[in-house]
């Protein structure tokens, strides 16, 4: 139970993704920065509709159930159903975590080189930007069912790598590493446009991810 105690604070104090309701604080679906359709070509204004305003948004609102259950749960010391509400305080904390980066790591502006000191640890930890997309769309691609390919920094030995995550598990309380770049590979991410060829998805994705959010929570993470 206190991994999933830990995993809801870390969710609540993530900036941006809260609003006050009443005594707690309530998740909230965040806003795009940019269209429904502003990533075509790479990712249609269908899939990007769905993907945010249905699949995001049954996240939040199963977190916020789940957490007003715990709530509950815990002002009665009930804490068989504390523990029973484990894997969906994490399914969908992770679920909105993940999101919540993931539509910042795109832009219709996004693509092309990696920028500032990301890109010096990029060529530092693995040689080169290519060599880079060429592993993280390995690990990507080779997920197994449902998850995520992250790049993310381990912050105790001051290295970028590469991970892959099942379901909605969420990087750091997963792996300890500091989320940066996620590659989003549930089928609801690309099934309408890309069918069942996974890594067409994977390989196009690079052309809208932005770098510049990138390095900035490469530089908020060194901190």
């Amino acid at each position: 139970m206190l991994a999933c105690v830990k995993l809801t604070q870390r969710v609540a104090s993530h900036p941006g993704l809260l609003a006050v309701a009443g005594t707690r604080l309530k998740h909230t679906l965040p806003d795009l920065a940019y269209d429904y359709g502003a990533l075509e070509p790479t990712i249609s204004a269908e899939i990007m509709q769905l993907h945010h305003s249905k699949h995001h948004a049954t996240y939040v609102n199963n977190l916020n159930v789940a957490e007003e259950k715990l709530a509950e749960a815990q002002a009665k010391g009930d804490v068989t159903t504390e523990i029973a509400l484990g894997p969906a305080l994490k399914f969908n904390g992770g679920g909105h975590l993940n999101h919540s980066i993931f539509w910042t790591n795109l832009s219709p502006n996004g693509g092309g080189e990696p920028q500032g000191e990301v890109l010096e640890a990029i060529n530092r930890d693995f040689g080169s930007f290519e060599n880079l997309k060429k592993k993280m769309s390995a690990a990507s691609v080779a997920v197994q069912g449902s998850g995520w390919g992250w790049l993310g920094y381990d912050k105790e030995n001051n290295r970028l790598s590469i991970a892959a995550c099942a379901n909605q598990d969420p990087l750091q309380a997963t792996t300890g590493l500091i989320p940066l770049l996620g590659i989003d590979v549930w089928e609801h991410a690309y099934y309408l446009q890309y069918k069942n060829v996974r890594p067409d998805y994977v390989n196009a994705i690079w052309n809208v991810v932005s770098w510049e959010n990138i390095n900035e929570r490469f530089l908020a993470a060194k901190k």
